[in-house]
């Protein structure tokens, strides 16, 4: 049985806490390896690591940190397809969403290879006179990252280039059911040249977690994950004294009005709503049907849905693979049964879908005449669950949108440009598409929501992330003559 250890000084540390957790293939049900759970201990060897690479690291010229974030680009575009297939079989998705998952990872290493620029501060001559001030932007120091199953080669990526690049050293734990992923990322991370101790990865679960947001050693600690796992992220590593950054869930809605495209509204939902099988923090999981387009809307998700193919992701014909666990798959399942109960007409039923195996395989459900009330509608179900809400008037959709407590992604389609430039100014979501459904930015904007999808002030990725993994320091410098130097106790004035 394949063994899952730790990352430390660019080699495997393997496990000494005795615990471990299975990994299994989604696909199928099997164990196809243990992961090791770090200790506390194995926390803080990891750390230290960090933090004795820590000072040559930042030392090290903005030259040699761009030459080798750049060789690590090149063996990650190398090996995209390694790396993809490796996340399919330990999450289920299949190999061509898994290859786009890769594909915005590398747009965020080369957003970092840009460091020379990125980092840049700014100059002003003789603000005074004879004094010169500018500033600075300087590494953190060690920080960490802890990263979720949906996403386990992009959302890393989201952090290591960037911080990495700012001149900090990093400890990653990322989750413990899909480990292989992020292990072959530190590979190639010590491939391409880096020090060790630039790139930690401890494996485990809630006890490395709180020990990472408690350690002296930590300055900042980034977070991707469910809200209340954020918000404990957020409160504790603050209360630490850390800066952080803790992205939670979502309840993305996706309003589509009269005068929308329906064959262009539907394909969307569908892709939006099932990719993945629902595993992502901007799936559409909600589509608010404006007016009289509700029928339509709904009959054509319905005939999209009846031809999508559901299967292992190894099988270039598979559209949607399994979840991510059997009990996540019954929870999600359990879902649509209380939307069921609660007066939602069931359009298209997962749970009917039959599957050959023990895979955790669950068709795709389509539910309409959702209300607000429905748990269905006020819970993140995490899976291959759309919900179809009617509206009557763009205002009352819109007002579900504020209502909600998430505030990740939204969407509006329609062919009326005031409409969808009303519709991005007064909508209170992080990110926002106009007849786009998954508005996931490219890596030279920032990543973030609104609401209950963000604890902290700073979005991931882009131009916010390279400010979060730096802090900043403003010279103030004269060069007098001696002769004119004399004592004054005023407080120091522009002249």
């Amino acid at each position: 049985m394949n063994r899952i250890s730790h990352w430390v000084d660019n080699g495997v540390r393997p496990g000494v806490s005795g615990r471990s957790a299975p990994v299994h293939d989604p696909a199928t049900g099997e164990v196809s390896a243990h992961v090791d759970l770090a200790s506390t201990a194995e926390v803080d060897a990891a750390v230290s690591s960090a933090a004795e690479a820590a000072t040559e690291w930042r030392e090290t010229s903005i030259a040699a940190r761009t030459r080798l974030l750049f060789r690590f680009r090149e063996l990650v575009e190398a090996n995209r397809d390694e790396l993809a297939r490796r996340l399919s079989a330990e999450h289920g998705k299949v190999l061509s969403d898994a290859g786009g998952e890769v594909a915005r990872a590398l747009e965020n290493i080369e957003y970092a290879c840009g460091l020379a620029e990125l980092l840049k501060g700014g100059y002003s001559e003789q603000a005074s006179g004879g004094v010169d001030v500018y500033s600075l932007r300087q590494p953190l120091g060690v920080v960490a990252g802890i990263t979720p199953f949906n996403f386990p080669a992009m959302v890393p990526l989201w952090m290591i280039p960037n911080a990495v690049a700012c001149g900090n050293t990093f400890v990653l734990k990322p989750s413990e059911k899909d480990p292989s992923a992020p292990m072959f990322v530190a590979e190639l991370f010590a491939e391409a040249g880096f020090p060790p101790g630039v790139l930690n990865v401890v494996n485990g679960d809630a006890e490395a977690v709180n020990h990472l947001l408690t350690h002296p050693g930590i300055a900042a600690v980034s977070f991707v994950g469910s809200t209340p796992i954020a918000r404990h992220v957020y409160t504790t590593g603050t209360a630490a004294g850390k800066r952080v950054q803790a992205l939670g869930g979502a309840k993305n809605h996706m309003v589509v009005l009269p005068d929308a495209d329906v064959d262009l509204a539907a394909d969307a939902a569908v892709g939006a709503a099932y990719g993945s099988a629902g595993e992502r923090c901007m799936a559409v999981s909600v589509v608010v049907a404006v007016g009289d387009v509700g029928d339509a809307l709904v009959d054509a998700v319905a005939a999209r849905v009846d031809k999508l193919v559901i299967g292992p992701g190894s099988d270039p014909d598979s559209q949607m693979g399994p979840l991510i666990t059997r009990e996540h798959r019954d929870r999600v399942a359990g879902y649509v049964d209380a939307g069921e109960q609660a007066g939602a007409r069931v359009v298209v039923d997962g749970r009917q879908k039959r599957f050959d195996g023990d895979g955790f395989f669950l068709g795709v459900t389509l539910l309409d005449h959702v209300t607000a009330d429905m748990s269905v509608y006020t819970d993140e179900i995490f899976g291959p669950v759309l919900c179809v809400v009617r509206a009557e008037t763009y205002a009352e959709a819109v007002g579900l949108v504020e209502a909600n407590p998430w505030g990740n992604g939204a969407a509006i389609f329609t062919r009326d440009g005031g409409a969808a430039r009303r519709f991005q100014h007064e909508v209170s979501a992080g990110m926002v598409g106009v007849n786009v459904p998954i508005p996931v930015p490219v890596g030279y904007y920032s990543f973030g929501g609104w609401k209950d999808s963000l604890f902290g002030d700073t979005h991931m990725y882009g131009p916010e992330g390279i400010h979060f993994w730096t802090r900043g320091k403003v010279v103030t410098s004269r060069w007098p003559d001696p002769a004119t130097s004399s004592v004054d106790l005023g407080f120091p004035r522009n002249h």
